[in-house]
């Protein structure tokens, strides 16, 4: 499965590719917003992984560009970030209409519990 996975932090993006590679998902890393829409239009991903502190947007604002594609508007999003769900102030009908299917709160994610959700998510895809 193809990953598009948004990490603004270079150290982090390898460690989280190697890993997801090992158990067979095909990564495709952006350090930003509009990059990783570049990427996504060359290669729809079948999954977005995103930090939601990126330098020049925020994630947030990346979703909204995101889903405005008829293209990606299936696409499962999962956040994986250093902002707590407690700061970020979203209700849940704004989960749903973009697409966030899981939150992860990095100081809280073991790297094999990032892994399971990811294989959890293509296993209800399936």
């Amino acid at each position: 499965m193809k990953i598009l996975m948004i990490e603004p932090n270079r150290l982090l993006a390898r460690t989280y590719t190697k890993a997801l590679e090992l158990v067979g998902h095909n990564v495709m890393w952006s350090n930003g917003a509009q990059q990783a829409v570049r990427i996504a239009d060359g290669q729809k991903p079948d999954l977005v992984l995103l930090e939601l502190q990126l330098v020049k947007h925020n994630g947030i604002a990346f979703l909204y560009e995101f889903r405005s594609y008829p293209d990606w508007q299936s696409v499962p999003v999962i956040i994986h970030s250093m902002v707590s769900p407690d700061n970020l102030q979203v209700n849940k009908e704004v989960y749903r209409r973009l697409g966030i299917s899981a939150y992860l709160y990095k100081p809280q994610t073991s790297l094999k519990n990032l892994v399971s959700t990811i294989d959890q998510m293509f296993a209800l895809s399936s």
